[in-house]
Formats: structure tokens, C-alpha cells, sequence
């Protein structure tokens, strides 16, 4: 009796995507931001439909395309408050011979002008 072949479809691990590519988190981040960029460029230009139509794709499909892909495979929204929280807590670190030594940046208070 020969074992059983089972054959796994290149595309197994795309269950929770929009068409096998999107994360849907993404794409409702795309479809936020792309929304109301789209709907001020059809109610406040004042030119013909044409116009409009390619006005609308120039501003709206990298900041759509930009949102659905993200960086570094977070969303947007992911990676703009892990850099923030990442802003916030960083230190400069320098060698002192034997020890690391923390700067932390001085801010001036009222007392010190």
C-alpha cells in the first residue's frame, strides 16, 4: 500500500486576506483614508468630471495603494504607534570604557532661561 499524497495549495495561509493579497485591517484603513480625499476633490474642484476622475486617481491610489500594502507588515495605524511608543522611549547609548552610559536629552526649563 503506498502513503497517501496530499498536495498543499501555494495559497493555504490566505484565510482572513481580501482577494488572497489584503489584509482586511488594511484595507479598511485604505478605504478611511482614501474616502475623504476622494469625496473633497468631487465637491470642492470646480472643473469638469474629467478632471476630477484624474485628480482623484493621482491623489488617491498611492495614498490607497500605500495603505493596503503598509510597512514592514503592520498597517499603518500599527506601525505609526509602534514608532511613536519607539520615538518616545529612545536612548543614545555611548562606551565609556567599560560601561554604557544613557543621554537623555535636556529640555530647558522655565528655571534655566
Amino acid at each position: 500500500m503506498e502513503p497517501q499524497v496530499i498536495h498543499i495549495p501555494a495559497n493555504y495561509t490566505d484565510a482572513g486576506k481580501l482577494l488572497g493579497m489584503f489584509e482586511i485591517r488594511n484595507t479598511i484603513e485604505a478605504a478611511i483614508l482614501s474616502a475623504p480625499i476622494m469625496y473633497l476633490v468631487f465637491a470642492l474642484l470646480p472643473f469638469s468630471l474629467t478632471v476630477r476622475i484624474i485628480t482623484a486617481a493621482v491623489f488617491v491610489i498611492p495614498i490607497g495603494g500605500f495603505s493596503l500594502l503598509g510597512i514592514n507588515d503592520y498597517s499603518l495605524m500599527t506601525f505609526l504607534r509602534i514608532y511613536i511608543k519607539w520615538c518616545r522611549a529612545k536612548r543614545i547609548l555611548t562606551y565609556k570604557g567599560g560601561a554604557y552610559v544613557e543621554k537623555k536629552k535636556h529640555r530647558k526649563s522655565k528655571t534655566d532661561a
